[in-house]
């Protein structure tokens, strides 16, 4: 785990103080000049971020006038950690190194001296350190950046490798969906059709009718998702208009049974409520044709105080069920939708051997 740094302004106060408590160690007050110098050489450290050579500069006096350097390795340090220019931090050291060693306002240097020159080298070093230390945090700051850079990048490499396998996925299903699913509603639109034609009976010809028509939309709405699916990857493709509670009308019409329309509702509710309501409806006359065969259902739909009610009731059947495959997600999923807009879905059989699926939504679609 790598350790918490203190913040930016806690720091620049401890070097802060730890400056003055240099100053304070090392000038005396009665020396007016001195002082003056280092503590504008302090307190300069506050600039040290955003102004790192600037900083740097104002601490070069006291180190000509006094022996109180900590701010300036300081800013040394901080112009290190920032700056690219190996010539320009060349130039710091050595002038650091040339003001520690000046002892103003007597500009004498004996190189011939031994002491001279081992002063030399210790000032040298020690201006050096910082810069080292400095250089060694940005290439620290730049690996850590490149390798964010790795990560991200091997990141956007298994999105686009998981999208690929998702795009492959769709194009098989598109196949499976264009050559099975497709291939059978067709047949099943085509034998209706000629049910249609050679039927006798004005029941057989009717049921073989409506047939024929949920087959030919059902295809439509096939072709186009299998649209959807090949066209993944590419420029985006528009859905199939959302139903409506226009199209409750005809979603009726077309569901094969006997049913009853009965709605108080106007049209200007949000159409994720509307939306909701024709799937509630679509999906309980669904299961009424598949479980409740020969039976009559009624709709309601109603205003009730701010609240949306939907209602689709159904007799006991006439008849056994034919066993239709069924993967029982339903009801699961109109309760989710619900659950989305704020909104509940209850069922369960009547008195009378029927079945009641009601929907309960706000009138204005907020969860």
């Amino acid at each position: 785990m790598t350790p918490r740094r203190p913040p930016p302004l806690l720091l620049d106060a401890i070097l802060v103080g730890a400056s003055l408590l240099d100053v304070w160690v090392k000038v005396h007050i009665d020396e007016s000049l001195r002082l003056g110098c280092a503590l504008v050489a302090a307190f300069s450290l506050l600039l040290r971020r955003r102004r790192p050579l600037l900083t740097f500069l104002l601490t070069l006096p006291a180190v000509l006038v006094s022996d109180a350097v900590f701010a300036a390795l300081a800013a040394l340090y901080t112009l290190a950690s920032f700056t690219r220019h190996r010539a320009l931090l060349a130039v710091c050291v050595t002038t650091f190194t040339v003001c520690d060693m000046t002892s103003w306002p007597s500009l004498h240097w004996n190189f011939a001296a031994t002491s001279t020159l081992v002063t030399l080298g210790y000032t040298a070093a020690t201006a050096a350190a910082p810069v080292f230390l400095g250089q060694l945090v940005q290439t620290r700051r730049d690996l850590s950046q490149r390798l964010a850079e790795i990560s991200e990048a091997r990141d956007h490499k298994r999105l686009l490798t998981a999208q690929a396998v998702l795009a492959r996925e769709r194009a098989q299903l598109a196949r499976e969906m264009h050559d099975v699913v497709s291939h059978q509603v067709s047949l099943i639109a085509v034998r209706a059709g000629a049910l249609q034609v050679g039927a006798r009976d004005a029941e057989v010809k009717e049921a073989a009718a409506t047939i024929r028509r949920l087959s030919v939309q059902t295809l439509d709405e096939l072709r186009h998702m299998v649209s959807v699916l090949r066209a993944s990857g590419g420029r985006p493709t528009e859905l199939t208009p959302q139903p409506s509670l226009a199209d409750l009308e005809r979603l009726v019409d077309n569901s094969g049974i006997k049913v009853e329309l009965q709605t108080d509702v106007s049209d200007d509710l949000p159409p994720t409520v509307q939306r909701a309501i024709y799937r509630t409806v679509q999906e309980a006359l669904t299961n009424v044709r598949k479980h409740a065969p020969g039976t009559s259902a009624t709709v309601r739909i109603r205003n009730e105080g701010g609240a949306i009610r939907a209602t689709v009731t159904n007799t006991a059947p006439t008849r056994p069920p034919l066993p239709l495959p069924s993967a029982h997600h339903g009801l699961v999923g109109l309760g989710q939708r619900a659950a989305l807009l704020g909104g509940t879905v209850t069922s369960g059989p009547t008195a009378d051997g029927g079945y009641e699926l009601n929907l309960e939504l706000p009138a204005e679609g907020e969860s």
